[in-house]
């Protein structure tokens, strides 16, 4: 890559592992950076080298601990402005609060709408992410922003494993996610069914009725966020009840929270599947039935291209 000494990327603290592989596919080393955490929990930092006239790069999921990761990454787009970067790109694989994207009821906040203020007023020039919990949320910034799409990462790996796909139906595991589903289900020539819930509460799911006939198939359920797990654990036992001879599920972000390891490990389903756009804890990385998919390759592909004016889109067609 050519003027490599005007493109850095840097990390913060939410996931230097990935960090580090999208360096090694990009072929450049990690930005140096000094990230410190006072006693009362402050956050200070400092670009160890010469950042100005640079492009910047900074990636940081917004992850569990959200707040803490965020204000990272506001501090570090502030210091990078402030040291006459000439572009900042904050890289986010995951868009913390992206599921805040409407006023679900009176009196409630549209926090994306908020994140996305704030990163903008912190000086940030451009944001790569992806698979957006609601694509409207690249309408609530006036800069540009790139959405990448885990989708063919997911279709290699489900063929690799699955030559044959007679017997594959992805399954969208509400109706909010058929495009989703449409999407793969395309992509590997297979059928798609529905998984119609109700959600009665925040983090609480009920499975209502499936559409689609899933006897004697290999579901494979799709989603871009696990958290609690409870609508992918409730889908995979209805699928099995209604006649799944498998039941194997991929999300693009594993947030996995609160009982989600204990509902995974005592569910139907055979394998879940997340990438590390957010670093797992080993308790997740333990359980028999769940895999990492990385994800370097294609930010270090996407993060390149955006560096050279090259398209992003064309990753895709």
């Amino acid at each position: 890559m050519d003027n490599a000494n005007k493109f850095r990327l840097f990390s913060g603290t939410s996931n230097l592992k990935l960090t580090q592989e999208v360096c090694a596919h990009i072929g450049m080393p990690l930005g140096e950076m000094y990230i410190q955490r006072f006693s009362d929990a402050e956050i200070f930092l400092q670009y160890q080298e010469t950042i100005r006239g640079s492009d910047v790069f900074f990636l940081q999921s917004t992850s569990v601990p959200a707040n803490d990761n965020l204000m990272e990454l506001l501090i570090a787009i502030d210091a990078a402005k402030r040291a006459s970067a000439r572009q900042i790109c904050a890289v986010m694989p995951y868009f913390g609060y992206s599921r805040q994207d409407r006023k679900s009821a009176g009196r409630t906040p549209i926090s994306a709408k908020l994140v996305a203020d704030l990163l903008t007023t912190a000086g940030v020039t451009r944001v790569l992410t992806m698979d957006l919990h609601a694509t409207q949320i690249q309408g609530f910034f006036n800069i540009p922003v790139d959405n990448v799409f885990a989708g063919p990462l997911f279709t290699k790996d489900i063929l690799s494993l699955n030559p044959e796909t007679d017997e594959i139906i992805v399954v969208s595991p509400d109706v909010g996610g058929v495009v989703r589903a449409r999407a793969l289900a395309k992509s590997l020539h297979a059928d798609i069914a529905i998984v119609d819930k109700r959600r009665p509460a925040p983090n609480v799911a009920k499975v209502m009725n499936i559409i689609g006939d899933v006897e004697g198939k290999h579901c494979i359920l799709i989603d871009d966020i696990v958290d609690t797990a409870g609508t992918l654990c409730n889908a995979a036992e209805a699928l099995m009840e209604r006649g799944a001879k498998k039941v194997s599920a991929y999300a693009t972000h594993g947030v996995l929270s609160g009982p989600a390891a204990e509902r995974i490990a005592a569910s139907q389903i055979h394998e879940l599947v997340v990438t590390d756009s957010i670093l797992q804890p080993q308790v997740i990385l333990d359980l028999p039935n769940v895999r990492v998919l990385s994800i370097a390759s294609l930010m270090g592909e996407a993060i390149s291209r955006i560096y050279d004016a090259r398209s992003i889109s064309s990753l895709y067609d």
